[in-house]
């Protein structure tokens, strides 16, 4: 049940966008302030206690560090994508392996912590909603044929519940666990704090992304 969730997140998406037609990412803004703050809470409520509770603390904070890195590394290749942020060329038709990569990468990982942490699967399914939603924006609106953008979206979504498997049926990932999940935190971290910060556009107050910010943090503290 928790991987046909995970991939219905971004299939019924992808159906949305195709039967809709929502041009403007910016009606989205919204959710996807409420999903950052939301993903961030959870990580700091839940996963921070859990990870240094099982590990040294310097390694903990070790790994954290590394999935920060990581996850800008990946955003030289995806072009910010896991925020909302697609920045490609439109008018190119070529499958975007790039993009695809980087965002299977950063999909897998987000399985990993699931397991064991059921509030972390409702944060990741509303971290998926948003951006998905964005991406097939971009992926329809492009010269990318249907087809292509269609095996993108079906390959992107079966991501996040092969990293769930993985981190449940291979030893190797049980003997890393807390290393793998500080790895993840720091991913989350970078995520959400980008989604909040560039949801307040130019600085300026906005009580509306206010309100559905504290909202986030407030659902995730009373799961």
């Amino acid at each position: 049940m928790t991987y046909l969730l995970l991939v219905l997140a971004v299939i019924l998406s992808f159906v949305l966008v195709l039967v809709a037609k929502p041009k403007n990412k910016e009606h989205f803004k919204l959710l996807l302030a409420f999903s950052g703050a939301f993903l961030l809470a959870l990580t700091i409520f839940e996963l921070f206690p859990d990870v240094y509770a099982k590990s040294e603390p310097k390694t903990v904070g070790l790994f954290v560090m590394l999935g920060i890195l990581l996850q800008i590394f990946l955003e030289f290749f995806s072009k910010g994508a896991e925020h909302g942020h697609v920045h490609l060329d439109a008018e190119k038709s070529a499958f975007p392996w790039l993009l695809f990569l980087s965002l299977s990468v950063h999909s897998f990982l987000e399985g990993f912590p699931i397991e064991g942490h059921d509030h972390i699967l409702y944060g990741i399914l509303i971290h998926k909603i948003p951006i998905a939603i964005i991406l097939s924006i971009f992926l329809l609106g492009s010269k990318i044929p249907l087809v292509k953008a269609i095996f993108f979206i079906i390959l992107f979504s079966l991501m996040t519940p092969i990293g769930s498997y993985v981190s449940t049926n291979f030893e190797w990932a049980t003997r890393h666990y807390a290393a793998i999940n500080a790895l993840v935190i720091g991913v989350f971290l970078h995520i959400s704090t980008v989604i909040l910060f560039e949801s307040s556009e130019g600085h300026k107050f906005n009580l509306r992304k206010l309100i559905v910010i504290v909202l986030g943090i407030g659902i995730a503290y009373l799961l």
